[in-house]
């Protein structure tokens, strides 16, 4: 695992405040940017999350609007 890589996450969803940090993989899209992301909240694995047709998707049973809170911490740190 790549340290330097890892980057913090802090948000609110559904009237909670969630912090967690990120681990995008190695692998690249044809963008270079990660294929998917390991994603820890509130020291709980959270799940892997990717993108496909400009939707987040989970590897995990989780809250559809969590998972998009998420995603939307990935496109804001990458400034998708």
């Amino acid at each position: 695992m790549e340290e330097d890589r890892i980057f913090d996450i802090s948000f609110e969803c559904d009237g909670r405040q969630y912090k967690g940090w990120v681990n995008p993989s190695e692998k690249t899209d044809k963008n270079g940017r990660p294929t998917s992301y390991h994603v820890v909240l509130e020291g709980v694995y959270f799940g892997n999350l990717s993108i496909n047709n400009c939707k987040w998707g989970i590897n995990e049973d989780r809250p559809d609007s969590l998972t998009e809170a998420v995603g939307h911490e990935i496109e804001k740190y990458y400034q998708l």
